[in-house]
C-alpha cells in the first residue's frame, strides 16, 4: 500500500512538473511586439482627446478707434468713438479638449527592455471649440467683425487658462497613462513606465 502511495505521489509530482514546464515554455515562447509594432498599436488604439471639459467665461471687448492718415479723420473718428463707444459683453461657452496626439509618437519615444517598456508622451495639446449658439450677449453694439474679435479673445482666454491649469493637465496625463498601461499589459509587458525623457543608454 505504501509503495502504491509513493508511486502516486511521484507520478503527481512529475505531472505537476511537466505542467509547470509547459506553461513556462509557452510564456517564454510568446513573442512581444517590437517598437515599430508598438507604435502602430498605439496609433490605432489611443484617442487624441483624453479629457473633455465644458467651460464658460464672461468676456468684455472694447476696440480702440482706428488711426487714420489725415488729422481731421482722426478727430472725427475720436468724436464718433466718444459718442458711441463700441463695447460688447457676453458669456461665452466652449468645449475644451486636452490630450496627446499619439500619431506623433515614433520609435524614439519608446524603449523596450525585456518585458519592460518606457514611454515618452508627446506634448500636451489643447483644442478649444466655441459654442456660438449658446453665447449669451449681455449688451453689445459691436459690428460683426468686432464680435468676431470678441469671440477670438474668449477662445484665447480659454486656451491660456487651461494650459496653465495644473489640475486639468494632471487629469489629462493620468487618462493617457491609463490607456497606455492597459494597452501594453494586454500585449504581454509586465512593467510600463511613463517618463518625461528616456535615460541615456550606458555602453556596456
Amino acid at each position: 500500500m505504501k509503495l502504491v502511495l509513493r508511486i502516486l505521489l511521484v507520478a503527481g509530482a512529475v505531472a505537476l512538473g511537466a505542467l509547470g514546464t509547459f506553461f513556462f515554455l509557452r510564456e517564454q515562447a510568446r513573442t512581444l511586439p517590437d517598437p515599430p509594432a508598438l507604435v502602430l498599436q498605439m496609433r490605432e488604439v489611443a484617442r487624441l482627446e483624453t479629457l473633455d471639459v465644458a467651460l464658460y467665461k464672461k468676456v468684455t471687448f472694447s476696440p480702440e478707434p482706428r488711426a487714420e492718415d489725415a488729422l481731421w479723420k482722426d478727430v472725427i473718428n475720436w468724436a464718433s468713438y466718444k459718442l458711441n463707444t463700441p463695447r460688447g459683453r457676453a458669456i461665452v461657452f466652449a468645449d475644451v479638449h486636452l490630450g496627446y496626439d499619439f500619431q506623433r509618437i515614433d520609435t524614439s519615444s519608446l524603449r523596450v527592455t525585456g518585458t519592460k517598456v518606457d514611454v515618452v508622451l508627446p506634448p500636451l495639446e489643447v483644442k478649444v471649440e466655441l459654442k456660438p449658439g449658446e453665447t449669451e450677449v449681455i449688451d453689445s453694439n459691436l459690428d460683426s467683425q468686432q464680435t468676431a474679435h470678441l469671440l477670438e479673445r474668449a477662445r484665447s482666454a480659454f486656451e491660456y487658462e487651461v494650459r496653465n491649469d495644473q489640475r486639468l493637465r494632471d487629469r489629462a496625463r493620468q487618462s493617457a497613462e491609463r490607456s497606455l498601461r492597459a494597452l501594453f499589459l494586454s500585449l504581454g509587458f509586465t512593467e510600463v513606465r511613463i517618463v518625461d525623457r528616456l535615460a541615456p543608454v550606458t555602453p556596456g
